[in-house]
């Protein structure tokens, strides 16, 4: 009970702090109080299990709090993710109330007695088969099932949200939409989002649509100057789940490909350090000569802000120009990139004057590809919608 009021108040003057002032100084020691008051209510969680004598009506509220914090802000960090430290600031308060509260519910006042809880105030029965009965089968049929849906469920509207509908999580895995867009003078574009792994037939089905009549805008980083000390490459974690490399099973016709991405160089030196060191993990896994570089990585000013501005808004900046200067030489574009950069080239098309009129669906990634390589996994599954 001490540890979670402890916990409340620092949480509670530490977003304060960082809400008004943005100051973190009391971050370090939030996090070692959260983690006491984490291990504590564990601990007397199960023990409400094990004995009927801890009160559950004070101290269920005081063990799943943090569970149940953790589970409700989750909402905020995919749609309002600019007042996620406003929602942290107000469950931080809720807790220093709910403190407060049990307290004068136990003492009849608000001030802070030790002990917080007496002898006297446990029941007498140390154990119970029904108690104990009840907790498990609650626990594993009820709480856990409950928490993993939810999860689930967020899971798959972060995807949607963050993709603009362009991936979608379902319950067989990931599935990818298509989407034509036509312009007023008969000019087609085709959005095709991109995963850097997939199921071999996705790549190969994607190939085999493509009208032979269309130029393919490609994407793919150059290094013209060799400043990657590793390759891009994501085989080990293809083959890890037992899926392909888009660049090995991704083959459309080369005669109508047209490279339309940035080069290395055109990155900023720290995008470059950290994609060397990235690159080391991919292609080498995790061991202490690959982790040791990463941990000794220090990240400059603003570091995140230049990540975004090279891994997709250049990116993108590039592909819309060349996307314009192409659509005088051809009637039919299609567009084979990264998920990430979709909403952004969808909003900035939509703004010329092309307008979606088809979506074609297809399955990206199965969850039960896992040492399946090689295995039949589309059903050629496609819907068509007409605006």
């Amino acid at each position: 009970m001490g540890s979670f009021l402890a916990d409340g108040i620092v949480s509670l003057i530490d977003d304060t702090s960082i809400l008004l002032f943005n100051i973190h100084a009391l971050t370090t020691v939030r996090v070692l109080v959260f983690l006491l008051a984490t291990l504590l209510g564990i601990l007397v969680y199960f023990l409400m299990g094990l004995t009927p004598m801890v009160p559950k009506r004070l101290f269920l509220p005081v063990t799943l709090f943090n569970l149940a914090a953790q589970l409700v802000v989750i909402p905020f960090y995919i749609y309002a993710y600019r007042h996620a430290q406003l929602a942290t600031w107000a469950v931080s308060l809720i807790e220093v109330v709910c403190a407060f509260g049990l307290l004068y519910w136990i003492h009849g006042s608000f001030r802070i007695r030790w002990p917080l809880l007496t002898e006297n105030q446990l029941k007498p029965r140390r154990f119970s088969w029904l108690n104990l009965g009840l907790f498990f089968g609650l626990n594993l049929l009820v709480l856990l099932p409950a928490v993993l849906l939810y999860l689930w469920v967020c899971a798959a509207r972060a995807v949607d949200h963050f993709s603009d509908s362009f991936m979608a999580l379902r319950p067989g895995g990931f599935t990818v939409q298509v989407k034509t867009y036509v312009r007023s003078d008969g000019k087609k574009l085709e959005l095709v989002p991109m995963s850097h792994i997939g199921e071999p037939e996705f790549y190969r089905e994607l190939s085999q649509s493509f009208p032979t009549n269309a130029l393919i805008l490609m994407e793919g980083v150059s290094d013209n100057r060799d400043l990657l000390t590793n390759k891009i490459s994501y085989k080990r974690v293809a083959r890890s789940l037992g899926l392909a490399e888009q660049q090995t099973e991704f083959k459309p016709i080369r005669e109508h490909v047209v490279r339309a991405d940035v080069d290395v160089e055109e990155f900023a030196p720290s995008t470059i350090d950290l994609l060397n060191v990235a690159m080391l993990i991919h292609t080498k896994g995790l061991t202490p000569q690959t982790v040791a570089p990463l941990m000794q990585y220090s990240p400059p000013p603003r570091f995140e802000a230049q990540l975004v501005e090279d891994l997709l808004r250049k990116r993108n900046r590039r592909l819309l120009a060349e996307i314009h200067s192409r659509l005088s030489e051809s009637d039919y574009l299609i567009v084979p990139w990264g998920v990430a950069h979709m909403p952004e080239i969808a909003r900035e098309i939509q703004k010329s004057g092309f307008h979606p009129t088809e979506i074609r669906q297809y399955v990206a990634i199965r969850f039960g590809s896992a040492g399946k390589a090689g295995k039949t996994v589309i059903q050629g599954e496609r819907s068509i919608h007409s605006n």
